[in-house]
């Protein structure tokens, strides 16, 4: 009968755990569909909640997952001035700066692959983006442009 009660708490201890697994599990899937990017759980920061970046053809997401909730950042693809992959020895970190200069978004831990593909992605968007636009330098028509 003494023994019963460590039973009990070595399985609701289990199931815990367990439960907290499942929790990390479902918040390192992708988060969206289409062209998103995880971080190593290798690199600092990211070990147990990876931040994922996804590049649509409109915008670029910077998806941070919580214990409760989610933390996201979007640049829109008119405003991204520059790309910039800072590689080590695995892993690279891709910076991309908008043309404001003052939002960044910092993608820290990914595969050196990922890195260039996420460069490559968002040129090809831009470009796709800007010819779209008539060739124009500023896409965005004003509205006195309309009348």
């Amino acid at each position: 009968m003494t023994d019963e009660w460590v039973w009990w708490v070595v399985g609701v201890l289990a199931a815990f755990l367990a439960a907290g697994g499942v929790w990390v599990w479902l918040k390192g899937r992708p988060f969206a569909a289409g062209d998103v990017f995880r971080a190593s759980r290798l690199s600092e920061g990211n070990r147990l909640f990876p931040t994922q970046v996804l590049i649509s053809a409109t915008s670029v997401v910077q998806y941070t997952p919580r214990w409760i909730g989610r933390q996201e950042e979007s640049i829109h693809m008119a405003h991204i001035s520059s790309v910039k992959i800072t590689t080590g020895v695995l892993l690279s970190d891709v910076i991309i700066e908008t043309s404001g200069g003052t939002s960044l978004i910092r993608c820290h831990g990914h595969w050196k692959r990922d890195a260039v593909r996420i460069k490559g992605i968002i040129e090809r968007h831009q470009s796709e983006y800007y010819r779209a636009a008539g060739g124009s330098a500023n896409p965005v028509e004003s509205p006195a442009a309309n009348r």
